[in-house]
């Protein structure tokens, strides 16, 4: 699991518009709110994203970019994003490499049965690429204020 003052985990993904984006394209210029969520168009995740979305000025008033990541594929998250009107970027992570070295790929327990799966979790990362908040197994209502907040301490 990452901490606060680990160095982020360098990642190189695509986003709903097929371009990449990776750690190194803010490093010394914007800080991070990265956050992993199961999937797209569901429930909880509509919640989180729409939040997110909905303060995304906010966080870029305090030089700070919202980056959501999941294992569905960039059409998937252009649906996802054309269908709600979404503004946050949101990364494709097919092959689970990203999840694993953020340490969100976990196994969970629903109705009985045991499977793999993302854990809900958020990371907030400064301008140097240093986590200053590893927040694992969070609540998608109200956590954008949450990370808001966190954000102007930095």
């Amino acid at each position: 699991m990452l901490k606060t003052g680990d160095a982020a985990p360098e990642f190189e993904l695509p986003n709903a518009d097929f371009e990449v984006t990776k750690l190194g394209d803010f490093k010394g210029t914007r800080n991070l709110v990265i956050y992993f969520y199961p999937k797209d168009d569901t429930p909880g995740c509509t919640i989180e994203a729409l939040e997110f979305s909905d303060r995304l000025d906010e966080f870029l008033e305090y030089d700070t970019e919202v980056l959501g990541v999941s294992r569905d594929n960039c059409l998937s998250h252009g649906d996802f994003r054309d269908k709600h009107g979404l503004t946050i970027r949101l990364l494709a992570d097919i092959d689970g490499t990203m999840c694993e070295a953020y340490s969100v790929w976990r196994e969970k327990e629903a109705h009985g049965e045991k499977r793999m799966g993302i854990l809900r979790s958020t990371f907030i990362v400064d301008k140097e690429g240093t986590v200053k908040h590893a927040l694992y197994d969070v609540k998608p209502k109200g956590h954008a204020d949450a990370m808001l907040e966190l954000v102007k301490e930095l």
